[in-house]
């Protein structure tokens, strides 16, 4: 064999060598053990900058390696700029895959039914995983950032639990749960049973889902619920919901409930002012935005809680004088 057959052997037998290696490497746990490691790829980064940026983000991964792997899959031009996450067991081919596809990184919050946008707003702010760029403003001026159709945002927002790429804006996770209202309010009224409804508009309806959301926690009661205050509606009866009352007094609310405070005539007494209060009072969930387009058909007007969690329903003021005494007094 001529020297120059022995060298065109060993060139190829160190590529494949080579090929081999590199091979088994990216099939290799980067990191086994420990938290995921955050790492994020900046918009506009070359594939050079991209390998800098996640040895910079203390990757345990061969940066030249790294980078000669995705150059031999091809992929130089494809990664996607965002915020990554490495969990322990991920490849450098996995690596690769993820950041093609976008995987991002995601945190998340919930918003609770029944809580009130204050409570809400606290939750927001009280996230270590999102960009406040909402704190120092109003809740009117917050909400004129989303939609001009309203002034007071109370109700305005869907409970659910929202995914968000970490250093997110709050502003994002508030847009959100403004359009997943809508969306729900929307169908929700699309399907309500209209000969039995007094609501002029969604937003009436969107008032009496709060009420409902408030008055129980158990879905089999919500349209129950609704169908009493919906009969006390028509015959022009007050509502007579206590959750309103809470709701006015704001601050003032310390746990408990007098009956100076049934007397005490806010905006949204409804011991003292008829029909629907002048906004939502919560966040309702979806049940009870059923609820309230699709009541129970039913003659009663009366319900007391029993103090099991479900509540006694009575048709005429002296059957629930008798409920009273039975389950509170």
């Amino acid at each position: 064999m001529n020297l120059f057959k022995k060298l065109f052997f060993s060139v190829v037998v160190l590529g494949m060598l080579a090929a081999a290696g590199m091979a088994y490497w990216s099939k290799q746990p980067i990191t086994t053990s420990g938290n995921a490691i955050p790492f994020t790829i900046k918009s506009g980064s070359h594939l050079d900058s991209a390998v800098q940026q996640i040895a910079s983000a203390n990757i345990p991964v061969n940066p030249e390696l790294l980078d000669i792997l995705v150059r031999l899959t091809g992929k130089s031009d494809k990664l996607k700029a965002g915020s990554y996450s490495l969990k322990p067991g991920t490849t450098p081919l996995r690596l690769i895959t993820q950041m093609v596809r976008g995987e991002f990184a995601q945190e998340s919050l919930t918003v609770i039914e029944g809580w009130t946008f204050k409570q809400m707003r606290a939750a927001i702010a009280a996230s270590t995983a999102l960009k406040h760029d909402t704190v120092n403003l109003s809740d009117t001026e917050l909400l004129a950032k989303i939609t001009p159709d309203f002034t007071m945002p109370e109700g305005l927002f869907a409970p659910d639990t929202y995914l968000f790429a970490p250093g997110a804006s709050d502003m994002q996770v508030y847009k959100q749960a403004y359009s997943l209202l809508q969306k729900r309010l929307n169908e929700a009224w699309e399907t309500r049973d209209v000969a039995s409804l007094p609501y002029k508009t969604p937003y009436e309806a969107l008032i009496m889902a709060s009420i409902v959301e408030k008055e129980t926690g158990r879905k089999a009661e919500r349209t129950n619920i609704a169908g009493v205050f919906i009969n006390r509606l028509r015959l022009g009866m007050l509502l007579q919901t206590d959750p309103t009352v809470i709701y006015g007094m704001g601050d003032k609310y310390d746990g408990k409930i007098y009956k100076r405070d049934l007397t005490t005539d806010t905006p949204y007494n409804t011991y003292t002012r008829a029909g629907l209060p002048p906004t939502p009072i919560a966040l309702p969930g979806e049940e009870s935005l059923h609820a309230a387009m699709n009541p129970a058909k039913t003659d009663a007007l009366y319900f007391v809680a029993k103090g099991d969690g479900s509540s006694h329903f009575s048709n005429n003021l002296s059957e629930h004088n008798q409920a009273v005494n039975r389950y509170q007094r």
